[in-house]
């Protein structure tokens, strides 16, 4: 099968010891190159429908998945041209190609992540008739490292909020700039308690619509991943905020609480704010709270979880409020809350050493 010029041929007990080697060399990561005719490839093509029509991924994840499958075309068919002979794929092409993906100094998360597009492509093939069987089958991507989430305390998250509103005294009624920055002020300071309150996804916030909040009882309606939805809540702190930058959204733009306006937007033009400004703006504020600028909009949604249990929540229904479909995935959060405890027995606790 064709591969790349000078690309070595990996048996299946290369992978750890490569991925080790990895590790311990410090080897930078160097993205594997894509191959460019993926796109004209009908089966890519065809999977690319599956994704977004049929298991309604996200754009996001869709493009991810076929990024992940152009470096394996590029990888396993080096300069061939589309339509690729997919069927000529096994087992050892899988394996190597992780062998490729450690050496290039892919993450462990990243490896699994790119196996499981492909896994997810052959199993459309198998579905299809185009393959017998998936060669991913048997192919173990590398163990997971468990880190334990990083999340903010109460009083970091306080700041946070109170930021945007604190660096807008004197601005209101000052024509239509003050109108904007105040909607700002209140927007941002909203977006946070919402992401906080709810701990959801930043994109989940930024597909959110105002329809999809009540804004009496404050029950939040989240659209997640595969578009799957689930229910969770604000209190009155948050919804006051949302009122507030509604009510200059609305003055602004017009409409602003009609249920298919964005509940977040931008200024530009008044359209959904998108991830990547919600990113931007929460780390100028981290910046004005004295906050690291490292930190994500994701953190709060750790910090949700973990305060949760902190206070009593049971694990269940912290999963279902994160739309976690496994619950081992929501289990890490109390081992942060496990090392809170123990940290706060070893500080306290005459006989603790």
């Amino acid at each position: 099968m064709g591969r790349l010029t000078g690309q070595p041929v990996y048996s299946s007990d290369d992978v750890e010891e490569v991925a080790l080697a990895s590790v311990q060399t410090g080897t930078p990561v160097e993205a594997l190159p894509l191959h460019p005719d993926l796109p004209h490839d009908p089966e890519a093509e065809a999977f690319l429908r599956h994704l977004s029509i049929e298991r309604n991924f996200s754009q996001n994840t869709s493009s991810a998945y076929l990024q992940d499958l152009a470096q394996f075309a590029r990888f396993q068919f080096g300069d061939t041209s589309a339509p690729f002979d997919w069927p000529s794929v096994n087992r050892h092409a899988i394996r190597a190609f992780l062998v490729e993906c450690s050496g290039a100094g892919e993450a462990p998360s990243t490896m699994r992540r790119k196996l499981s597009a492909l896994r997810t492509f052959f199993k459309f093939q198998v579905r299809e008739g185009r393959i017998e069987a998936n060669p991913c089958t048997g192919v173990r991507g590398p163990r997971p490292k468990r880190t334990l989430p990083q999340v903010l305390t109460q009083d970091q998250i306080d700041a946070l909020i109170r930021a945007p509103l604190e660096a807008l005294p004197g601005k209101e009624g000052q024509g239509s700039t003050g109108m904007e920055d105040a909607y700002a002020a209140w927007r941002d300071s909203a977006l946070f308690e919402f992401l906080y309150g709810t701990g959801a996804r930043v994109a989940e916030a930024a597909g959110a619509h105002v329809g999809d909040v009540n804004l009496n009882n404050g029950v939040v309606r989240l659209f997640g991943k595969g578009r799957k939805e689930r229910l969770s809540a604000l209190g009155r702190p948050a919804l006051d905020a949302l009122r507030q930058a509604l009510s200059f959204a609305d003055a602004i733009w017009g409409g602003g609480f009609a249920p298919d306006a964005p509940l977040f937007r931008n200024l530009r033009d008044g359209g959904p704010l998108t991830t990547r400004s919600m990113e931007r703006t929460m780390k100028r504020w981290l910046t004005a709270s004295g906050l690291p600028p490292s930190v994500t909009p994701h953190k709060l949604r750790h910090s949700f979880a973990t305060h949760m249990l902190d206070a009593g929540a049971d694990l269940r229904s912290v999963q279902e409020l994160l739309g976690h479909a496994s619950l081992s995935t929501t289990q890490i959060y109390t081992h942060v809350t496990i090392e809170r405890l123990r940290e706060t027995y070893e500080q306290a606790h005459p006989r603790a050493t």
